[in-house]
């Protein structure tokens, strides 16, 4: 064992011969270096906050101003010129300083060149925030035969001025990025009633009208009001509520119910040795992440212009959920150069540094088939510890406290918690097959869930590696958004493919430069009290696991490219057929939740869309009624398309619904007051529950030399148990995946048919457009 092999690292022993002093010159080597490194990350990471801290200026321009400063000053006594560059602030700072020429001119000029660079980058600064608050561009139309506004012309020439002195890091905009800002309530309540019009009958829009309007005339205001003081004071009056209230109080169980999924590129195949494809996983994995420490990740940057919020990088890797009782945290931990390895019901703690290096992916190779050579058998309960994460937080959480605080299994628990992040090994072969749509729901419920122990749910993210060489993930949902884990995933699957690849025989390419320090078996000592919290909670997880109805869909008919065609956003075409299909499949039109961005403003994260409007429910119904012109049906399409995009950029632009409502919802309950108008509108269910994966942020993707690799994308569990959760990917000109889950305990759900109906709604609206275009 580890500790075991660290005890011995240095001894001494005193005998009537002498002082006898034993040390491993190795294990000493392992500590000078560690220390060496956290020196340089502490070191790099001082530097990048400066270099963040002052942009849009640069360190250069500063020492450029202090020298141009220094110089013209100085060049004024040489050569007789009255100039003062300074303008007089020089010797005003002069008679405060008591030195003698010339190194009183040189500070006094120094702090003058320093002040008017200051000036100038808080001017650029705060210039560059009120430009960022500017959202017209957003809401104008692009593409052939449209023109930019003069307003949005003027807007991007100013934000390519402030900008184009330095590159940017990943955290350089921070400071630039505009708060959240707060809607109105009466705006609110406007936008929330017609969303809910669709939904209800007269009487009961009627009722719910009146419920409103008494909200926003009485107890609204008051809330509203401490809201607005909450929003002058926090960087985003929302974010840290919802990950509080939604994620790390809710949602218990956090698996199926929280986590989500991602999958391979399941066209392509590079390789079945197990251990080759785990090696170079973990090493593009820590390749990311070092350009997250570095902050050499380029910003996400909205039509090359507007940067997205980087923060949520920050918790990707050494990051856990650690269990409450009332409420659970996420810890962050600075470092971690090992990983925690999930083998044959055993865990294992692998070293992926030596000597301060990352090891090549041949080295990561040879550290995973030390691993899957090991025949050593699991202790009891080993197995099936990951249950624990799996089941109900409470029990996990007292569990932990009593069992895990202190010996071997709470050194056991920290390196797993203390890990960049958590691989698994499978025993079990996963594929794709196009004549056996089987094998990808068999695929995308082992991502899911697995068997419900063989997964740390509590991690940031799981990489599971197939027995075959099949790739996929499961990640943990407070931490970050599914954004941050698509750039991650996308990231190490380019990697993989395209730059590190593999050699004949399926193995790691690259060279052996050292032998690094084998991995350790984790131990484990787990009483009797201690395996049955583990079989309750195995007992909850398999029950919530047997219960997921998953279908993951390839529709290859056609994709965004015709989409386009009809001069259509491909995201409000994807979900008017959701529309069609849902109404199709339960008779009528249920409340829809599509998650959104904010990411434009500081410390975002999402806000919701209500795809189900009063334009796309008259459309649906334009679709079953015989009567309707096909004409009529297109015209109608249109009008929902534009309504729903204008939807969606209201929500990012901070004009939302729901998470207004939610944070007055939070408001009043810390206030003790009652609102009948808020209770009902937040136990509404969400009975469709819907998702775009992100895609397209690594340069590297280019579809058009590598059609075949793209991703499968992922997907997530249902959020209401007699309701549907789809999740989808527009992967390419011709393809799109779609993940539909349910609960099979639901008599009104069957997610096998609601993915025939998207099939067939799909097809009915191409059909529409071409027998319009034929006439």
């Amino acid at each position: 064992m580890a500790e075991a092999h660290s005890a011995v690292a240095f001894s001494f022993a005193i005998t009537h011969e002498g002082v006898h002093v034993n040390y491993d010159r190795e294990v000493l080597h392992v500590i000078w270096h560690s220390g060496v490194r956290q020196w340089r990350r502490g070191i790099r990471r001082f530097v990048n906050t400066i270099r963040c801290g002052v942009f849009p200026a640069s360190i250069s321009s500063l020492a450029l101003t202090i020298g141009s400063y220094n110089a013209m000053y100085l060049s004024r006594d040489w050569y007789g010129s009255n100039f003062d560059i300074s303008l007089g602030l020089a010797d005003l700072i002069k008679k405060h300083i008591y030195l003698e020429e010339p190194a009183k001119g040189i500070v006094c000029c120094t702090a003058s060149a320093f002040a008017v660079w200051c000036g100038v980058f808080l001017f650029m600064k705060y210039s560059l925030r009120l430009l960022y608050i500017y959202k017209g561009w957003m809401y104008e139309e692009r593409g052939r035969g449209r023109t930019m506004s003069r307003t949005s012309r003027l807007w991007v020439l100013a934000v390519k001025v402030l900008t184009k002195f330095t590159v940017p890091m990943l955290y350089s905009y921070q400071g630039s990025l505009p708060r959240l800002p707060l809607p109105a309530l009466r705006d609110t309540m406007s936008r929330y009633l017609r969303s809910v019009r669709p939904l209800m009958n007269d009487e009961e829009y009627s009722r719910m009208e009146k419920h409103a309007h008494d909200f926003q005339g009485g107890i609204g205001k008051k809330l509203q009001w401490y809201l607005v003081l909450k929003s002058w004071w926090a960087s985003n009056y929302v974010t840290d509520w919802w990950e509080e209230f939604v994620y790390l109080r809710g949602r218990s169980p956090i698996m199926v119910n929280s986590n989500f999924y991602g999958t391979d590129a399941i066209l392509l195949h590079p390789t079945k040795v197990q251990a080759a494809r785990a090696a170079n996983v973990t090493h593009a994995a820590f390749l990311f992440r070092r350009l997250i420490d570095n902050q050499q990740l380029q910003p996400i940057m909205a039509q090359n212009l507007v940067p997205l919020c980087s923060y949520q990088y920050e918790r990707t890797f050494n990051t856990t959920r650690i269990p409450g009782i009332q409420t659970d945290k996420i810890v962050h931990f600075s470092d971690s150069t090992h990983i925690a390895v999930y083998h044959a019901g055993r865990y294992f703690k692998m070293p992926c540094y030596y000597k301060g290096q990352l090891l090549t992916p041949k080295e990561l190779q040879i550290q995973f088939e030390r691993i899957l050579a090991d025949e050593s058998v699991p202790e009891k309960g080993e197995a099936t510890l990951g249950a624990l994460t799996a089941g109900e937080r409470e029990p996990w959480a007292e569990a932990r406290s009593k069992f895990f605080n202190k010996g071997i299994n709470y050194t056991s628990l920290e390196a797993i918690e203390k890990a960049a992040f958590v691989l698994v090994l499978e025993e079990n072969e996963y594929d794709y097959c196009e004549d056996d749509p089987s094998q990808l729901d068999r695929f995308g419920r082992a991502m899911l869930h697995g068997k419900g122990y063989d997964r740390w749910y509590d991690k940031s993210f799981n990489v599971i590696i197939m027995k075959n060489g099949r790739i996929g993930f499961n990640a943990e949902h407070s931490w970050a958004d599914a954004a941050i884990m698509s750039h991650l995933w996308e990231f190490v699957i380019t990697e993989d493919l395209i730059t590190i690849g593999y050699d004949e025989n399926g193995n790691c390419t690259g060279k052996v430069n050292c032998d690094p320090r084998p991995p350790t078996r984790l131990k484990w000592e787990l009483n009797q009290e201690c395996l049955q919290v583990i079989d309750s909670s195995l007992r909850v997880a398999e029950a919530l696991l047997n219960d997921v109805d998953l279908r993951l869909y390839m529709h290859t008919a056609y994709g965004k490219g015709f989409m386009k065609n009809c001069r259509l956003s491909p995201d409000a075409y994807t979900q008017m057929a959701l529309q069609l299909a849902y109404y199709r499949d339960a008779g009528k039109f249920n409340l829809t939740y599509e998650a959104s961005m904010t990411r434009l403003f500081r410390d975002g994260r999402t806000e919701t869309v209500r795809p189900c409007s009063i334009e796309s429910s008259a459309w649906v119904k334009a679709m079953e009624d015989k009567t309707v012109s096909n004409e009529e049906r297109v015209a109608l399409l249109r009008k929902a398309c534009v309504q729903h995009q204008n939807a969606y950029r209201d929500a990012m632009c901070g004009k939302g619904i729901d998470r207004h409502l939610f944070c007055l919802y939070v408001i009043s309950k810390y206030l003790e007051v009652e609102s009948p108008f808020l209770n009902e509108v937040l136990s509404e269910p969400w009975r469709l529950s819907t998702s775009q994966t992100p895609h397209g942020q690594t340069n590297k993707m280019d579809l058009s030399k590598n059609p075949k690799c793209i991703s499968a994308g992922g997907g997530f569990g249902p959020v209401a148990d007699d309701g549907y959760g789809v999740s989808y990917i527009i992967a390419g000109e011709d393809t799109i995946f779609f993940h539909v889950s349910s609960k099979k305990s639901s008599p009104v759900t069957d997610s096998p048919s609601f993915a025939r109906q998207i099939e067939k709604a799909l097809s009915d609206m191409k059909n529409l457009f071409e027998s319009v275009a034929k006439k």
